[in-house]
């Protein structure tokens, strides 16, 4: 199977991360490029299940997200992770670019903020854990921020590893849960360092939370630029088709500016479609 599948939703380009209505304002006519390309699908977001949504997080959390105007789109974003990351693992999909309305890295338990409003990848993550018991997940987070929701929920979980490229350096004693600093590292290297931890982990998928605030001029920036994103893509490909079959799922994450939001989305999905 070679099929890469994008998943999208219209509601992402009217009410969009930290702006409405322009964030993704280029969608879906941009995916125009790749009409008659065989090996693309897109697929509409599905509405992600309470149900679902409650083995991970609290009522109370819950409750918060729907009166939160800032969360309308956090059914169908969280909803479209579930289905890539089931899709992937199945093989129906080779790989998977997950486009989002609501983020996903700083929603724990009980507590969500910075315009994320349910933890995506780990419901993800529980919901190929309900069909297929303990799947083994490997997350790289290259969002400008710290992926704090995320290592709660996942922070004593043997089956998951969490390395995230941050401001924050730190390593847990059994190597599964990881900071590496961008203010002391190399980010490219950073990103080729992730495939040692993946080789001891072996993981079943590859999860890329890919936030591109951190491209020059976004608001989070550190002086990246899509070339590195596409450089990025290419190293994590490389890793996921390495140890787990090339079963990659990219997720999008933090970032404002509409060009920079069409420029890399497609540079990576390029890279996913070759």
């Amino acid at each position: 199977m070679s099929i890469t599948g994008v998943f999208y939703h219209e509601s992402f380009s009217r009410r969009s991360y930290l702006t409405i209505g322009t964030r993704l304002r280029d969608f879906p006519e941009a995916f125009g490029e790749f009409q008659g390309n065989e090996n693309f699908r897109l697929i509409e977001s599905p509405e992600v299940g309470e149900e679902l949504v409650l083995q991970v997080h609290t009522r109370d959390l819950l409750e918060g997200v729907i009166l939160d105007s800032f969360c309308s789109t956090a059914w169908r974003s969280a909803g479209g992770v579930v289905k890539a990351m089931e899709m992937v693992y199945s093989g129906e999909l080779r790989n998977a670019f997950v486009y989002i309305g609501a983020g996903g890295h700083h929603s724990g338990r009980d507590y969500f903020w910075g315009y994320c409003c349910f933890n995506d990848v780990v419901i993800g993550t529980r919901n190929l854990r309900n069909k297929h018991e303990n799947v083994r997940v490997a997350v790289i987070d290259t969002d400008a921020h710290h992926g704090d929701g995320t290592r709660e929920l996942v922070k004593n979980d043997p089956n998951f590893l969490h390395y995230c490229i941050c401001p924050t350096s730190y390593e847990s004693r059994d190597g599964l849960k990881v900071d590496v600093s961008y203010f002391t590292a190399n980010y490219n290297r950073a990103v080729r360092d992730f495939e040692r931890y993946v080789e001891n982990f072996n993981p079943d998928i590859v999860i890329w939370y890919f936030g591109h605030d951190t491209h020059q001029g976004d608001y989070g920036d550190i002086g990246l630029t899509v070339r590195d994103y596409i450089e990025h893509a290419r190293i994590i490909k490389e890793t996921a088709r390495k140890y787990c079959d090339e079963k990659l799922v990219v997720v999008l994450g933090g970032g404002s500016i509409s060009s920079i939001a069409r420029e890399s989305s497609l540079a990576i999905i390029r890279e996913l479609l070759k």
